[in-house]
């Protein structure tokens, strides 16, 4: 590839922001939805898009199972209606395809089927589209990064050191001349456990440091360490999602995680 990729950007939709990490069972899911979730509560318009063609999850996290988007046209064109909850507009592959069933498509096919996916639904007016990527620097990414203007990248890992050379490739990745994609920041997910009943104690059952470690070694800041309890999972496998940030030091993490984002940009728009 010697010429830089040349990207598009689509109407209407003022900023794309990429959630990766180039190791999977991280939670990029989570802190997606978490990340659209902040934004819509602070008065954003977001979008929400599962780009993990072969293990989609948002339908699961909103409880949205066994639906399927209407289709509306405008100017001529028909277009699927995102699903909205919590103020986020929703859309994934898992809406179209039965859960139960493995994804048995090759690399052409996923990539045409995402961008189906992004360009036919009627998103109106966004102000942030928050696309949740698959584990790895793949197809998908390619496909992302080869289409559509990208405004950045959030990187998410866990406390563990040994989880750290897989994500560090994809940050190689967004850093690529032919890329160029900013990454915003780091996050930390699972940084460590706290009861709900005492949110004094802190027990790193994951490891320690991970995310300091990374953001020494690229320069990349830690924007936010999100905490685990023993509600999250319920709360995101049982769809609850208004419940999410009922931790008050889990919305905590989440609220910085949006205020590095917006930093980030604000110092972006300076230069």
């Amino acid at each position: 590839m010697n010429n830089p990729i040349e990207k598009t950007k689509l109407p209407n939709i003022k900023n794309i922001i990429i959630v990766a990490s180039g190791k999977g069972g991280v939670g990029k899911s989570t802190v997606a939805t978490g990340l659209a979730l902040s934004m819509a509560m602070e008065g954003y318009s977001v979008g929400l898009m599962d780009a993990d063609i072969y293990g989609p999850s948002i339908p699961t996290l909103f409880n949205l199972h066994n639906q399927q988007p209407s289709v509306s046209e405008k100017n001529g064109k028909p277009l699927m209606e995102p699903f909205i909850k919590f103020g986020i507009k929703i859309m994934s592959i898992g809406f179209m395809i039965d859960p139960s069933q493995a994804m048995l498509w090759r690399g052409p096919m996923a990539s045409n089927g995402l961008k189906q996916l992004i360009n036919d639904t009627n998103w109106g007016e966004l102000d942030y589209l928050i696309l949740d990527t698959p584990p790895g620097t793949g197809d998908i990414h390619i496909t992302l990064l080869q289409q559509y203007e990208i405004n950045g990248a959030v990187i998410v890992t866990t406390p563990q050191t040994i989880a750290l050379d897989d994500v560090r490739k994809a940050i190689t990745m967004f850093h690529s001349e032919h890329i160029g994609v900013p990454v915003l920041g780091i996050v930390e997910n699972m940084a460590w456990f706290t009861p709900s009943k005492h949110p004094d104690e802190k027990y790193f059952l994951f490891g320690k440091g991970g995310g300091d470690l990374l953001s020494d070694s690229t320069g990349i800041p830690l924007i936010a360490q999100i905490p685990v309890n023993e509600n999250i999972c319920g709360v995101c496998d049982e769809g609850r999602l208004n419940e999410l940030f009922s931790d008050k030091i889990v919305k905590f993490g989440f609220d910085n995680l949006l205020k590095g984002i917006l930093k980030f940009q604000a110092e972006m728009s300076k230069n």
